[in-house]
Protein backbone atom coordinates (compact mmCIF):
# COMPACT_ATOMS: atom_id res chain seq x y z
CA UNK A 1 0.00 0.00 0.00
CA UNK A 2 1.21 3.37 -0.83
CA UNK A 3 1.72 5.93 1.60
CA UNK A 4 -0.31 8.33 -0.46
CA UNK A 5 -3.33 5.76 -0.16
CA UNK A 6 -2.58 5.32 3.31
CA UNK A 7 -3.01 9.18 4.08
CA UNK A 8 -6.14 8.92 2.27
CA UNK A 9 -7.59 6.10 4.34
CA UNK A 10 -6.48 7.47 7.28
CA UNK A 11 -8.32 11.11 6.94
CA UNK A 12 -11.30 9.15 5.97
CA UNK A 13 -11.20 7.49 9.33
CA UNK A 14 -10.74 10.28 11.39
CA UNK A 15 -13.60 12.07 9.31
CA UNK A 16 -16.16 9.09 9.84
CA UNK A 17 -14.84 9.06 13.37
CA UNK A 18 -14.50 12.41 14.63
CA UNK A 19 -18.46 14.28 15.67
CA UNK A 20 -19.29 16.99 13.92
CA UNK A 21 -20.68 19.66 15.77
CA UNK A 22 -23.30 21.76 14.05
CA UNK A 23 -23.85 23.98 16.88
CA UNK A 24 -21.47 24.84 19.95
CA UNK A 25 -21.25 27.05 22.85
CA UNK A 26 -19.19 30.12 22.81
CA UNK A 27 -19.19 31.35 26.84
CA UNK A 28 -18.40 34.59 28.33
CA UNK A 29 -18.35 35.03 32.80
CA UNK A 30 -18.85 38.36 34.46
CA UNK A 31 -16.32 37.04 36.80
CA UNK A 32 -14.36 33.51 36.92
CA UNK A 33 -12.74 34.30 40.63
CA UNK A 34 -15.35 34.63 43.80
CA UNK A 35 -13.43 36.31 47.08
CA UNK A 36 -15.66 35.29 50.44
CA UNK A 37 -14.16 38.49 52.96
CA UNK A 38 -15.82 39.28 56.01
CA UNK A 39 -18.57 41.11 54.78
CA UNK A 40 -19.04 38.49 52.07
CA UNK A 41 -23.16 38.06 51.48
CA UNK A 42 -23.44 36.18 48.09
CA UNK A 43 -22.60 37.44 44.62
CA UNK A 44 -24.52 37.44 41.18
CA UNK A 45 -22.40 36.10 38.42
CA UNK A 46 -23.58 36.79 34.98
CA UNK A 47 -23.58 33.98 32.19
CA UNK A 48 -24.08 34.98 28.76
CA UNK A 49 -22.81 33.50 25.16
CA UNK A 50 -23.43 32.52 22.06
CA UNK A 51 -23.61 29.65 19.29
CA UNK A 52 -21.49 29.02 16.54
CA UNK A 53 -22.84 27.37 13.82
CA UNK A 54 -21.12 26.38 10.06
CA UNK A 55 -24.78 26.00 8.61
CA UNK A 56 -28.37 27.93 9.05
CA UNK A 57 -30.15 27.30 12.03
CA UNK A 58 -31.93 24.35 11.47
CA UNK A 59 -35.69 23.89 11.11
CA UNK A 60 -37.53 21.80 13.69
CA UNK A 61 -38.05 22.35 17.45
CA UNK A 62 -36.56 25.66 18.68
CA UNK A 63 -33.10 25.94 20.77
CA UNK A 64 -32.90 25.24 24.54
CA UNK A 65 -30.24 26.34 27.16
CA UNK A 66 -29.51 24.68 30.67
CA UNK A 67 -26.96 26.20 32.72
CA UNK A 68 -25.75 24.28 35.72
CA UNK A 69 -23.35 25.48 38.66
CA UNK A 70 -21.63 22.91 40.97
CA UNK A 71 -19.97 23.64 44.34
CA UNK A 72 -17.33 21.00 45.69
CA UNK A 73 -18.91 17.43 46.62
CA UNK A 74 -18.45 15.85 49.34
CA UNK A 75 -19.86 12.75 51.38
CA UNK A 76 -22.56 13.25 54.33
CA UNK A 77 -24.91 11.20 56.34
CA UNK A 78 -28.47 11.91 56.33
CA UNK A 79 -30.57 11.17 59.66
CA UNK A 80 -33.64 10.63 59.98
CA UNK A 81 -35.07 11.02 63.93
CA UNK A 82 -38.50 10.57 65.45
CA UNK A 83 -39.91 11.47 68.97
CA UNK A 84 -39.63 8.54 71.47
CA UNK A 85 -40.45 9.20 75.25
CA UNK A 86 -40.73 12.49 74.23
CA UNK A 87 -37.42 13.15 72.99
CA UNK A 88 -36.24 13.29 69.38
CA UNK A 89 -33.91 10.70 69.02
CA UNK A 90 -31.83 9.26 65.56
CA UNK A 91 -33.43 6.40 64.48
CA UNK A 92 -32.22 5.95 60.51
CA UNK A 93 -29.10 6.92 58.59
CA UNK A 94 -28.07 6.93 54.89
CA UNK A 95 -24.60 7.89 53.86
CA UNK A 96 -24.82 10.27 50.83
CA UNK A 97 -21.78 8.99 48.55
CA UNK A 98 -21.21 12.59 46.98
CA UNK A 99 -23.93 15.84 46.94
CA UNK A 100 -22.61 18.98 45.52
CA UNK A 101 -22.25 21.57 48.32
CA UNK A 102 -24.14 23.92 45.92
CA UNK A 103 -25.69 23.51 42.73
CA UNK A 104 -27.91 25.45 40.72
CA UNK A 105 -30.04 24.51 37.32
CA UNK A 106 -31.34 27.34 35.45
CA UNK A 107 -33.02 27.02 32.26
CA UNK A 108 -34.68 28.76 29.24
CA UNK A 109 -37.99 26.77 29.49
CA UNK A 110 -39.28 23.98 31.77
CA UNK A 111 -37.10 21.34 32.50
CA UNK A 112 -39.17 18.73 31.36
CA UNK A 113 -39.73 20.04 28.25
CA UNK A 114 -35.93 20.92 27.48
CA UNK A 115 -34.66 17.68 28.62
CA UNK A 116 -35.12 14.33 28.47
CA UNK A 117 -35.02 11.78 31.05
CA UNK A 118 -32.25 9.73 29.15
CA UNK A 119 -29.97 12.83 28.84
CA UNK A 120 -30.77 13.48 32.21
CA UNK A 121 -29.53 10.12 33.63
CA UNK A 122 -26.26 10.66 30.95
CA UNK A 123 -25.13 13.71 32.21
CA UNK A 124 -26.69 14.23 35.62
CA UNK A 125 -28.47 17.41 35.23
CA UNK A 126 -30.98 17.68 37.35
CA UNK A 127 -30.75 18.20 40.96
CA UNK A 128 -31.79 14.44 41.91
CA UNK A 129 -29.18 13.55 39.12
CA UNK A 130 -26.35 15.49 41.06
CA UNK A 131 -26.27 14.16 43.70
CA UNK A 132 -24.67 10.07 44.05
CA UNK A 133 -26.43 8.15 47.08
CA UNK A 134 -26.01 4.13 46.68
CA UNK A 135 -25.81 1.53 48.80
CA UNK A 136 -28.58 2.28 51.65
CA UNK A 137 -28.97 -0.66 54.82
CA UNK A 138 -31.46 -3.03 53.81
CA UNK A 139 -33.22 -2.40 57.08
CA UNK A 140 -34.20 0.96 54.83
CA UNK A 141 -36.86 0.99 51.93
CA UNK A 142 -37.39 4.74 51.34
CA UNK A 143 -34.34 5.67 51.01
CA UNK A 144 -34.92 8.34 48.15
CA UNK A 145 -36.65 9.91 50.87
CA UNK A 146 -33.31 11.04 52.77
CA UNK A 147 -32.10 12.06 49.41
CA UNK A 148 -35.44 14.62 48.73
CA UNK A 149 -34.85 15.89 52.87
CA UNK A 150 -30.95 16.70 51.92
CA UNK A 151 -32.65 19.00 48.61
CA UNK A 152 -35.47 20.11 50.41
CA UNK A 153 -33.07 21.40 53.38
CA UNK A 154 -30.55 23.04 51.08
CA UNK A 155 -32.89 24.41 48.55
CA UNK A 156 -34.07 26.48 52.12
CA UNK A 157 -30.75 27.84 52.23
CA UNK A 158 -30.75 28.30 48.28
CA UNK A 159 -27.62 25.72 48.13
CA UNK A 160 -30.05 24.07 45.75
CA UNK A 161 -31.48 26.26 43.02
CA UNK A 162 -33.97 25.26 40.22
CA UNK A 163 -35.25 28.43 38.19
CA UNK A 164 -37.14 27.33 35.04
CA UNK A 165 -37.24 30.07 32.54
CA UNK A 166 -34.31 31.63 33.69
CA UNK A 167 -32.23 31.65 30.55
CA UNK A 168 -33.00 34.35 27.79
CA UNK A 169 -32.33 33.01 24.53
CA UNK A 170 -32.74 35.55 21.60
CA UNK A 171 -32.93 34.34 18.15
CA UNK A 172 -31.46 30.94 18.91
CA UNK A 173 -28.30 32.25 18.77
CA UNK A 174 -27.17 34.70 21.96
CA UNK A 175 -28.04 33.61 25.50
CA UNK A 176 -27.48 34.77 29.02
CA UNK A 177 -28.60 34.45 32.86
CA UNK A 178 -27.30 35.10 36.34
CA UNK A 179 -26.59 32.90 38.93
CA UNK A 180 -26.81 33.91 42.62
CA UNK A 181 -24.53 32.56 44.62
CA UNK A 182 -25.54 32.70 48.44
CA UNK A 183 -23.20 33.64 51.46
CA UNK A 184 -22.42 30.54 52.76
CA UNK A 185 -20.27 28.94 50.16
CA UNK A 186 -17.62 26.38 50.48
CA UNK A 187 -14.54 26.90 48.99
CA UNK A 188 -13.18 25.32 45.50
CA UNK A 189 -13.60 24.93 41.90
CA UNK A 190 -17.53 25.61 40.69
CA UNK A 191 -18.17 23.77 37.83
CA UNK A 192 -20.20 25.65 35.06
CA UNK A 193 -21.69 23.70 32.33
CA UNK A 194 -23.97 24.64 29.31
CA UNK A 195 -25.57 22.74 27.33
CA UNK A 196 -27.77 23.31 24.21
CA UNK A 197 -30.75 20.51 23.69
CA UNK A 198 -33.41 20.51 21.07
CA UNK A 199 -36.63 18.34 20.87
CA UNK A 200 -35.28 17.49 24.79
CA UNK A 201 -31.64 15.91 23.23
CA UNK A 202 -28.07 17.49 24.22
CA UNK A 203 -26.61 18.57 21.01
CA UNK A 204 -23.79 20.14 22.57
CA UNK A 205 -21.83 21.16 25.98
CA UNK A 206 -19.44 23.37 27.41
CA UNK A 207 -17.73 23.26 30.81
CA UNK A 208 -15.32 25.75 32.64
CA UNK A 209 -15.04 26.61 36.38
CA UNK A 210 -15.49 29.34 38.87
CA UNK A 211 -12.64 29.79 41.74
CA UNK A 212 -14.32 30.32 44.98
CA UNK A 213 -11.54 31.59 47.40
CA UNK A 214 -11.38 32.47 51.32
CA UNK A 215 -9.11 36.18 51.09
CA UNK A 216 -8.28 38.50 53.89
CA UNK A 217 -9.41 37.60 57.81
CA UNK A 218 -11.35 35.25 56.55
CA UNK A 219 -8.73 33.58 55.09
CA UNK A 220 -6.06 33.83 57.96
CA UNK A 221 -8.58 32.89 60.12
CA UNK A 222 -9.34 29.51 58.57
CA UNK A 223 -6.01 28.38 57.76
CA UNK A 224 -5.24 28.67 61.16
CA UNK A 225 -8.21 26.70 62.45
CA UNK A 226 -6.83 23.98 60.09
CA UNK A 227 -2.66 24.36 61.34
CA UNK A 228 -3.49 25.52 64.47
CA UNK A 229 -6.38 24.73 66.18
CA UNK A 230 -4.85 25.26 69.80
CA UNK A 231 -3.89 28.41 69.17
CA UNK A 232 -7.07 29.44 67.12
CA UNK A 233 -9.42 28.07 70.03
CA UNK A 234 -7.42 29.96 73.13
CA UNK A 235 -7.61 32.98 70.72
CA UNK A 236 -11.81 32.27 70.29
CA UNK A 237 -12.07 32.24 74.21
CA UNK A 238 -9.74 35.48 74.45
CA UNK A 239 -12.34 37.64 72.42
CA UNK A 240 -15.16 35.51 73.96
CA UNK A 241 -13.69 36.59 77.31
CA UNK A 242 -12.97 40.47 76.56
CA UNK A 243 -16.62 40.54 74.34
CA UNK A 244 -18.11 39.51 77.88
CA UNK A 245 -15.91 41.74 80.00
CA UNK A 246 -16.86 44.91 77.72
CA UNK A 247 -20.51 44.29 77.45
CA UNK A 248 -20.56 43.91 81.44
CA UNK A 249 -18.64 47.23 81.30
CA UNK A 250 -20.69 49.07 79.45
CA UNK A 251 -23.92 47.76 81.36
CA UNK A 252 -22.44 49.15 84.53
CA UNK A 253 -21.86 52.54 83.03
CA UNK A 254 -25.67 52.95 82.33
CA UNK A 255 -26.72 51.64 85.57
CA UNK A 256 -24.15 54.55 87.10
Amino acid sequence: MSWRLFGVLLSVTLLLTTPIRAEEVVLGLSKDKVSITTSFDGSDILIFGAVKREEAIPDGPPLEVIVTVAGPSTPLTVRRKEKRLGIWVNVDAVEVDRAPSFYAVQTSGPLRDVLKDVEDLRHRISVPRAIRSVGAPATIQDSESFTEALIRIRSRSDLYQLREGAVTVSEQTLFRTAVRLPAALTEGDYATRIFLTRDGNVISSYETTIDVQKVGMERWLFELSRNQPLLYGLMSIGIAIAAGWGASAVFRIFRA
